[in-house]
């Protein structure tokens, strides 16, 4: 077999969510903010083969989310009060048809501004979601409605980009699904969204974040000024801080999949025979590295693009950093009681067990302690001609170098020696081929890096040519020491955020934009507004 495996050393883990498809059932009665006449094209409520609590599937092309404050309980004895699109966490799941044009409403119940940034979808740019970027946030008691054309089939996510580093931590996402009709559809389709969540339930992120943004008056379309703010993150006991990558773990203790912890999780039914596929998402701050008892499997898509001749594996860890989505798929041949569960050192990593049952089948799964290598994206799948080589040649190269500095005593996260806004944009015109390098210069933390609006193939890792399948990806996890070369083609007009999606390091400065030439956005942005685009 090739040696797709890499180094676990170093890595964070976190986030999750589970649903499986069925489209021949439907509920109107929980449409709660539709118009229930039929109205072509209006969404369906979808009952899913799942327990009751479970978010709801809803299909059509348009749609009502509603952010409101719920009561979410993770586990058998830890309820909080969560930030909800519909009263559930993960909110509902959209599936659309590629090729649909979507209307999707957001209602804003919270006592605070809000706004939905759909993860890893090329949408227009003033439908991208971050206010004071693309929009105005969303006030309290009021609606907005976001239009965009389904144009990619794949696996990808929405979340609130106001305030992301408090919002999202408390809740407020959920999974949106792009079929093709023309794929090959599993007997079984689950969708999981991974989290974590503090013991506490009255804290968050935020109350130990390196720094956050005072950006109300701040016009982030043209970069302009900010405040940073600086909270102490702790030490080691030695005089030294303690680093976000250790702290982390230690204060999210409680991992979830589809907002249930531990025994709380409901189980995966299979039955014999079946091909099961299994959509992935991290919503959280940490990495999850998962394995998948009892069974070969194959890693179908990455972003929700696919792999090129996926082979099967066994044995191994898929590693799932924030932001990143992966669907696998698997033969249900193997009766019994089975387990897709975490392999880490994060007190964590216990809570998050996915039982994986065949109908039928008695007992419970059996936990294991077998040492298991991580997947090499890199070198998975097979080589085939892809849009980029290293050779081709680039309007633009650019260089990112991720870093962790400190101000004041305080931990920041810079990208070539700044923090946003003062970051240097990346400045494009239409058509151009970019080629950028990112650089993971910090002692411990890893970056996964987020570009919005665009799709990038990945060309290097550590100077060496991608070998496996081309990869293709709208969010890339880059750990200490690491450095990749990335390839994409400015073809979707706007200002574009490009960030670190551990939130906590983009609400502390790991963020620029790709800024198109001439581009000027169609809004005024609001002194009053109070936009927080992280």
């Amino acid at each position: 077999m090739t040696d797709n495996t890499d180094n676990m050393e170093g890595m964070d883990h976190s986030n999750m969510q589970m649903g499986q498809s069925d489209t021949s059932k439907s509920d109107p009665n929980q449409m709660n903010h539709m118009d229930h006449s039929n109205m072509p094209g209006m969404n369906k409520v979808q009952n899913m083969d799942e327990p009751a609590g479970s978010p709801q599937v809803l299909t059509g092309t348009k749609f009502t989310l509603t952010a409101k404050e719920s009561h979410l309980m993770v586990n058998e004895t830890n309820m909080r009060t969560a930030m909800t699109f519909n009263g559930t966490v993960p909110g509902p799941q959209i599936r659309v048809k590629l090729g649909d044009e979507v209307e999707i409403t957001l209602k804003n119940e919270l006592d605070e501004p809000t706004t939905i940034h759909w993860h890893g979808l090329p949408v227009p740019n003033n439908m991208d979601g971050i206010p004071g970027v693309t929009m105005n946030a969303v006030q309290p008691g009021k609606s907005f409605t976001y239009k965009f054309k389904a144009t990619v089939p794949g696996t990808y996510w929405y979340h609130s980009h106001q305030e992301g580093v408090v919002q999202v931590d408390k809740g407020l996402y959920g999974s949106f699904i792009v079929e093709d009709p023309k794929e090959k559809k599993a007997d079984r389709d689950y969708t999981i969204v991974l989290d974590e969540w503090m013991e506490d339930g009255e804290m968050d992120h935020s109350s130990v974040n390196m720094s956050t943004m005072d950006m109300g008056s701040m016009d982030h379309s043209n970069m302009g000024s900010m405040n940073h703010s600086k909270m102490n993150m702790g030490s080691t006991g030695t005089g030294r801080m303690m680093s976000d990558a250790e702290m982390m773990p230690m204060m999210y203790t409680i991992f979830t999949a589809n907002g249930k912890s531990g025994s709380s999780i409901e189980p995966l039914t299979v039955k014999e025979g079946e091909t099961v596929r299994i959509r992935l998402i991290n919503a959280g701050f940490l990495s999850h590295p998962l394995y998948l008892q009892g069974h070969e499997f194959k890693i179908i898509s990455s972003d929700g693009q696919p792999i090129n001749n996926p082979p099967l594996v066994s044995g191994q860890l898929l590693n799932i950093a924030p932001g990143e989505r992966y669907d696998i798929e698997f033969v249900a041949d193997n009766p019994g009681v089975w387990l897709l569960g975490e392999q880490s050192k994060n007190p964590g990593a216990s809570t998050l067990t996915i039982p994986i049952v065949y109908e039928g089948a008695k007992g419970n799964y059996t936990p294991d302690n077998e040492q298991r290598p991580v997947i090499n994206m890199t070198r998975y799948g097979e080589a085939a001609k892809a849009q980029f080589s290293l050779n081709d040649k680039f309007d633009l190269e650019y260089t990112m170098d991720l870093n962790t500095a400190t101000a004041d005593g305080h931990f920041i996260y810079t990208i070539n020696g700044k923090t946003f806004p003062d970051t240097d944009p990346i400045k494009v015109k239409e058509g151009d081929l970019i080629k950028v390098k990112l650089i993971n210069n910090s002692p411990e933390d890893l970056h996964p890096m987020h570009l919005h609006g665009h799709f990038f193939q990945v060309l290097s890792k550590n100077g060496q040519p991608i070998s496996g399948s081309p990869l293709i990806k709208d969010t890339l996890n880059i750990l200490p020491g690491e450095e990749y070369e990335i390839a994409f083609k400015a073809d979707n007009t706007g200002n574009w955020m490009f960030h670190c999606h551990d939130l906590g390091h983009a609400s502390s400065g790991m963020v620029t934009q790709v800024n198109y030439e001439g581009f000027k956005p169609d809004f005024t942005v609001d002194p009053n507004a109070g936009n927080k685009p992280e």
